[in-house]
């Protein structure tokens, strides 16, 4: 005869074996702040006694309201992304709330079957940095669901009706070119990144602005694109460097293509912050690492995760001013690279 099958423990079961209300443990699986660290501990205990299991997507229907929300990024390999991701649970673990994470690595159907995915969750609200080139069908999409959403580090091309949390890109263009000029360079190369990207264009924009200002040939065949990885620094590199007039400054897309563009060098037999200055972005905590250390320009990912967790937060409690743009302001960050 086969077993019988357990029936699911309930949450009163839980307080009954906790000694406290149902609302009590009903407060603790929801994250509340307003529990003792006593109670708190009691109730977790008999939860992890009795194998009692949260039906989060239960409760978000029952109470109209949700505390899950959903962050949706390119990759967790990138440095940036990691601390990103950082910035956003410390904001968002504070106010109880429960993150599902997803990963596009730049593809248009992966970042709508997240999205679908995240919906049937009942997610609360979206951060997500958009993959370059996003349809307007997407961005309709979203506007009827309904739900807050806030894009981060990425805008899309067109005009968007959402929260924008991110770095003046043109402004760390600019800084990262003219510290090059500042250093004596007179041919320097743009390195990495696409220009289907909202952040190249930017980051583009105010490099070229440098030059322009400065009086420099603007000359398009230094500028080359590539994945924005290590190895697509490499190839980079090795592309320009056979140019008749080789550069001797090289602004990277990030951090994580400059570390490609020093391996490059150093295969060609070029030393990178002697013979070849070289500038990145984003100030991942590895360019200090580096061989020589990176100079770059800071972008400071985690706190642009907890701006961005900040004002969903808000939104998703009622907040319904016009959407916002909120702007942190990059630093130069010298170091042995130039």
């Amino acid at each position: 005869m086969g077993r019988k099958k357990q029936s699911r423990v309930t949450l009163q079961e839980v307080a009954k074996h906790a000694g406290v209300s149902r609302a009590t443990a009903s407060l603790v699986v929801r994250g509340s702040p307003n529990i003792s660290k006593e109670t708190r501990e009691k109730v977790l205990k008999s939860i992890k006694e009795l194998g009692y299991i949260y039906d989060r997507v239960a409760a978000n229907l029952r109470s109209h309201q949700s505390s899950t929300v959903g962050l949706i990024i390119t990759e967790i390999g990138n440095p940036f992304f990691s601390e990103l991701l950082v910035g956003v649970h410390e904001a968002l673990d504070k106010e109880g709330y429960t993150v599902i994470l997803g990963t596009t690595f730049d593809s248009p159907d992966k970042q709508d079957a997240l999205l679908a995915t995240m919906l049937e969750y009942r997610v609360g609200g979206v951060i997500m940095s958009p993959v370059p080139g996003s349809s307007p069908d997407m961005v309709e999409r979203l506007k009827q669901w309904g739900i807050p959403v806030i894009l981060v580090a990425r805008k899309m091309l067109s005009e968007e009706p959402f929260d924008y949390v991110g770095i003046d890109n043109v402004a760390g263009g600019r800084i990262a070119a003219e510290h090059l000029i500042e250093q004596g360079h007179r041919r320097i190369a743009f390195l990495g990144g696409f220009s289907n990207s909202s952040v190249w264009t930017d980051r583009k924009k105010g490099f070229c602005e440098a030059i322009e200002q400065a009086g420099l040939e603007m000359d398009e065949s230094l500028f080359v694109q590539s994945p924005a990885t290590r190895q697509g620094g490499i190839e980079a590199i090795k592309r320009v460097m056979q140019h008749p007039q080789p550069p001797t400054g090289v602004f990277c897309y990030n951090d994580v293509v400059a570390s490609g563009v020093m391996l490059g060098l150093k295969e060609q037999g070029i030393v990178p912050g002697k013979d070849v200055a070289v500038v990145g972005f984003d100030n991942i905590p590895e360019s200090a690492l580096f061989s020589p250390s990176l100079t770059t320009i800071a972008a400071f990912p985690d706190r642009l995760g907890a701006k961005a967790a900040d004002l969903l937060h808000r939104r998703m409690k009622g907040d319904e001013e016009e959407a916002k743009k909120l702007i942190l302001q990059p630093e130069l960050v010298v170091r042995e690279s130039s």
